[in-house]
């Protein structure tokens, strides 16, 4: 054994995990999933083109005149983003 090395208990293995990483070594983002099911339902909603639109190009109020894009970018949550998109744009409760 080398001097100055940690001694390790046989059969263990020292592996540094990436910050955010899960002990299976896949790495978790959290919100994804429900980022991924905010843009199907504006894409649901809007159709593809449009909902780029709507989320470039529209401020909303309760987004304290932010743009969709704007919002998520800033970090707030998905369902706050939708929820105001819900309300600018009247969709109907059963599509939300």
């Amino acid at each position: 054994m080398r001097t100055g090395s940690p001694q390790r208990a046989p059969g263990r293995h020292s592996v540094r995990q990436p910050p955010g990483s899960s002990p299976a070594g896949r790495r978790r983002y959290p919100g994804a999933v429900r980022l991924t099911v905010f843009w199907d339902k504006m894409r649901a909603q809007f159709g593809d083109a449009y909902a780029a639109s709507v989320a470039s190009d529209h401020a909303l109020g309760e987004l304290g005149s932010r743009t969709v894009d704007q919002a998520l970018a800033e970090g707030i949550e998905p369902k706050t983003v939708w929820h105001a998109v819900c309300e600018a744009f009247q969709i109907p409760e059963r599509a939300r």
